[in-house]
């Protein structure tokens, strides 16, 4: 998406602002997620018992989740923006397991865009989607503050 005006972002409330590319969910940023967070459930991390009871690990719905910033990176670039913070999510569904291997892609649309606090907040509808499944892996309504000049 071209960068908007500061000014402009409401309009585009009710819109997509873009579908980042796919990456790839690997075993070994399954493993790392698990060592930040302390989660080493046998479902992600024990690959043996995950093939032969469940067929393959799964990635960590919080890992899903936590990849919406890195794959959302320049969807909505805006004019004169000298911060953005994280203000939280109003929903978060986890509906389909990532399975090791999988990719994965971030589809965004913005549903709201309201003054708050000096800046303007903005409500994403962020969808991670599974490359070849029809149910997506996560739907989330994430909110941020970003401020202009």
């Amino acid at each position: 998406m071209q960068p908007v005006e500061f000014k402009d972002v409401p309009g585009l409330v009710g819109q997509e602002v873009g579908v980042s590319d796919w990456l790839e969910i690997t075993q070994e940023r399954v493993n790392q997620f698990a060592e930040a967070t302390g989660d080493h459930q046998w479902i992600h991390v024990d690959v043996e018992r995950a093939n032969r009871e469940m067929g393959g690990p799964i990635a960590h719905g919080y890992l899903t989740l936590s990849l919406i910033p890195f794959l959302g990176q320049g969807m909505l670039p805006i004019k004169g923006v000298t911060r953005g913070i994280n203000y939280g999510s109003d929903k978060v569904r986890f509906i389909n397991m990532v399975r090791i291997g999988k990719r994965v892609r971030l589809r965004q649309k913005l549903i709201g865009a309201e003054p708050k606090a000096g800046g303007l907040q903005l409500k994403n509808e962020c969808t991670i989607e599974i490359e070849g499944e029809e149910k997506p892996a996560c739907i989330a309504e994430t909110i941020s503050i970003v401020y202009g000049a």
